[in-house]
């Protein structure tokens, strides 16, 4: 999931000029509550240092193996200017996210009780510096190749996924079956087992044949379907050359993962940003998302917090729809 820059209904306008109104004015009171507390103890004769340390904000919890993971995850596809949704804001993610300004980005996840971040072999050194510097935080990667696997398991990561694209590409030739030899060299590495994937039919096949796995990232949409695909299902009505989030998708996925008992991890759940126009429609993902999911499901979402202070907006709703229930 990827938000830009939004109108005034959204969480940010053009140019990222945003009224100081409404829930950012809110905002703006409640960061002055430290100062003012800080202030009311050297009143009454309380030091800076005497004064009890503010407990982590907590986010709603799910197991991974013997590991207690947020229950909403930080994604990695802004921080590699991967939008999904344009050339334009791929740039601007692009000179947005510094390797400085990425760090930046998890600390604030981890004030706000995200703590886990799914990525790829390619940002390890950032995770490490970012564990070196003190910060705790589990990552989670996507993989195809058996040859980073050592590298991924000494760095710390706790589990990793066959990459969603090749999976659906090979099932889709009748050769996901090619998979299960890295699924096992994972096992082997000591991380958990995972497979990601865009389509329910993969997490049917895989459940049918009885895996040794850990867990599923699942996409709420199937967003790569071909032409031809799309045209048999929608008709002959034109069909856009680009990708296409369908409406009806996510209950599709919603389904396939409540069949299973491993947890999932939905991704996209806001259709690549494309429902991220106005706050009410982020909302509502998110509402739908966790109440369609297991109790033991999780989402990752990605953050481009350019234009407001999404982890802590996302962290919010989570605690809001996401409290376990069962």
């Amino acid at each position: 999931m990827n938000r830009h820059q939004l109108d005034d209904a959204g969480r940010g306008r053009p140019g990222g000029d945003r009224p100081a109104s409404g829930r950012r004015a809110f905002l703006k009171q409640v960061s002055t509550l430290p100062a003012a507390l800080a202030a009311a103890q050297v009143a009454a004769g309380v030091s800076a240092a005497s004064a009890a340390p503010a407990e982590e904000p907590k986010l709603p919890q799910i197991q991974l193996g013997k590991h207690s993971v947020s229950r909403l995850i930080c994604g990695a596809n802004p921080f590699g200017a991967g939008s999904h949704l344009s050339v334009f804001v791929n740039h601007d993610m692009r000179a947005y996210y510094t390797p400085e300004q990425i760090l930046k980005t998890l600390r604030r996840c981890r004030e706000v009780g995200i703590n886990c971040w799914q990525s790829g072999a390619g940002n390890l050194d950032l995770y490490r510096r970012l564990l070196d510097e003190g910060g705790k935080m589990h990552f989670l990667s996507i993989e195809t190749q058996p040859s980073v696997l050592a590298r991924l398991a000494r760095a710390g990561c706790i589990g990793v996924a066959h990459h969603g694209e090749t999976s659906d590409s090979l099932f889709k030739s009748g050769k996901l079956d090619q998979i299960h030899d890295f699924l096992k060299e994972v096992r082997q590495s000591g991380m958990l087992v995972g497979v990601s994937t865009h389509m329910p039919a993969v997490v049917d096949y895989v459940e049918s044949k009885g895996w040794d796995l850990d867990y599923y990232m699942t996409c709420v949409y199937e967003r790569h379907r071909s032409v031809e695909e799309l045209t048999k299902l929608l008709g002959q009505a034109p069909i856009p050359e680009r990708e296409v989030y369908l409406p009806l998708d996510p209950p599709r996925m919603f389904k396939a993962m409540r069949a299973t008992k491993r947890p999932c991890l939905a991704f996209k759940i806001l259709a690549a940003g494309r429902l991220s126009e106005n706050k009410a429609w982020v909302e509502r993902a998110f509402r739908e998302t966790f109440q369609s999911i297991k109790p033991g499901d999780g989402a990752i979402v990605g953050i481009f917090d350019k234009y407001s202070d999404q982890p802590a907006e996302d962290a919010d709703l989570t605690r809001r729809y996401g409290a376990r229930t069962g």
